[in-house]
């Protein structure tokens, strides 16, 4: 019977990626910056599912063995030099933002009332044109822009950097001559 334990024991598959866990849910050392959760190189504790499902996936954060953090400690200053270029061409990129304008052209009526709205997507694809790589998630807009005029944007960067853009909405541009004028041959 001995024999049969160990023969079942070596065919139940187990699992070889099990995270460790800490106190606390699973100890993570973060290989990237993750927004509300802690900065590179810092050793974590996050619940597995948050673990196994998107940090370690995505690249994010790895498992916290000796090894990483011993390393981690050992390159503390090149992350630090690293972390603090980021950050400069963050303020460098905000700086650039503050001085841009943007036009974001709308359908309105005679009165200056957008006939649908302008919101972060709209902006977003208006600062990819301008060559300004922003997502729609960092456009912090209070509501949606429904009238014609000159709105200032805020963007968030990341690490606590906010830049702000000048918008302009300005009526779509309609060719006045294209209207139905057919001649009728008798």
């Amino acid at each position: 019977m001995a024999n049969t334990k160990t023969k079942n024991k070596a065919t139940i598959p187990h699992r070889s990626k099990r995270l460790p866990k800490g106190p606390h849910g699973v100890e993570l050392l973060l290989v990237q910056t993750v927004e509300h959760l802690g900065k590179q190189g810092d050793v974590v504790q996050v619940r597995p599912g948050y673990a196994s499902n998107y940090l370690v996936p995505q690249g994010l954060a790895t498992v916290a063995s000796d090894h990483h953090k011993r390393m981690v400690e050992k390159h503390r200053a090149q992350l630090e030099a690293i972390e603090k270029a980021h950050l400069a061409g963050l303020q460098t990129l905000a700086i650039e933002l503050a001085r841009q304008s943007i036009t974001i052209e709308a359908n309105a009526n005679d009165e200056g009332h957008l006939y649908g709205s302008v919101g972060a997507p709209e902006v977003a694809n208006a600062l990819k044109r301008a060559s300004f790589h922003i997502a729609a998630d960092q456009v912090r807009l209070l509501g949606p822009l429904k009238e014609l005029g000159l709105y200032t944007v805020a963007i968030h960067l990341g690490h606590d950097i906010d830049a702000e853009v000048k918008v302009w909405v300005v009526p779509s541009v309609t060719e006045e001559g294209a209207t139905d004028t057919k001649e009728t041959v008798s």
